[in-house]
């Protein structure tokens, strides 16, 4: 049994957890969350499962004492500077991590000094780490980079998630600006409060980087995605001429050429506008290869599914901070009988 200790039960944290308690060889021991109206419940009354006998906790240096596990599923924040010391915390005491912290997709480029210290202490003591998610960590840089596997040779890529908002937490809501203003949207690009989809910058050097391709600079274009009707979540209030979401375009050149172009739509419910959502990837070269997915992977199922199918490969791997175009390709766990 591979004993877990989750780490953060947000919305995507608590969807990972109720998932991880179903399968085979995964026993969840600890449940840490830093919202002091869960302390003390039982994680499985929380989930809306049968009790589990773990008291969730906001000590995570006594769950850690206390439960020895064997892994940490940490679903805390999206970004590095938040994450760092709680990936640290488990590296330290010799804890393999999966993280779905979008910067950690691919942190080489985008936060190099912080993905050493994490590697080196994750080699030294013998574990690994691991950021993944449906978007960063699979649709748009694995999922690519699986299918030029059929390719002769690449020129240019092109890809493209339309996807619905709906499932996520407040963080991922408040970066999106999700139920703000068209004036406190621009205004929070402005100041980087809004910073629209996390993990362009992971996706397109990832995609390089394994490409062999020398992009020398990345651009963005973030505008809103202005709502015409009522909408909501159970985090977030939108009226009509508020911000459902956030178009978002990453691209990757090499001097004038453009070789990599990411395009992400996201909202919440984008079918009250009859928007159809998708996954689509479009790859230039010999041959050429179009692959459309719709309606798209749903974000939320996503993310939880490859936080936990990534669980038993992460704890079997060599220790060090690696990606998902590193490790062998995820399949779903088999669930208890």
């Amino acid at each position: 049994m591979i004993r877990v200790l989750q780490w953060g039960l947000g919305a995507m944290g608590s969807g990972i957890a109720k998932n991880l308690s179903t399968k085979e060889g995964i026993e969840i021991v600890g449940a840490v969350d830093r919202n002091e109206h869960l302390v003390g419940k039982d994680l499985g009354d929380f989930l809306g499962v049968e009790e589990m006998g773990i008291a969730i906790s906001n000590d995570v240096d006594q769950v850690i004492e206390e439960t020895y596990p064997d892994l940490a599923v940490i679903a805390t924040h999206s970004f590095m500077e938040v994450v760092f010391d709680h990936i640290m915390k488990c590296v330290e005491n010799k804890i393999n991590v999966v993280t779905i912290a979008e910067e950690m997709a691919y942190p080489f480029d985008s936060n190099p000094e912080q993905a050493e210290i994490i590697d080196k202490m994750a080699r030294k003591n013998g574990v690994t780490v691991l950021g993944t998610g449906v978007n960063p960590g699979f649709v748009l840089d694995q999922l690519i980079l699986n299918m030029t596997g059929a390719c002769l040779k690449v020129d240019k890529i092109k890809a493209q998630r339309v996807n619905d908002l709906s499932p996520f937490g407040k963080t991922v809501m408040e970066t999106q600006g999700v139920g703000t203003t068209v004036e406190q949207f621009n205004k929070g690009i402005e100041e980087g409060t809004i910073v629209g989809h996390i993990g362009f910058q992971q996706s397109i050097q990832m995609i390089a980087d394994y490409m062999g391709w020398p992009i020398d600079r990345i651009e963005e274009e973030r505008e809103p995605i202005v709502s015409n009707t009522k909408r909501e979540t159970p985090i977030v209030k939108v009226e009509p001429g508020m911000v459902a979401g956030c178009r978002h375009i990453g691209r990757g050149y090499c001097g004038d050429e453009l070789l990599i172009e990411l395009i992400h739509p996201q909202q919440i419910h984008p079918e009250v506008e009859d928007v159809d959502t998708g996954d689509y990837i479009w790859i230039s070269g010999d041959p050429d290869i179009s692959l459309s997915i719709k309606p798209e992977i749903p974000g939320g199922k996503g993310t939880m599914a490859l936080a936990s199918n990534m669980v038993p490969i992460v704890y079997e791997w060599d220790g060090g901070l690696f990606t998902m175009a590193d490790l062998p390709i995820p399949v779903c766990l088999t669930d208890r009988i």
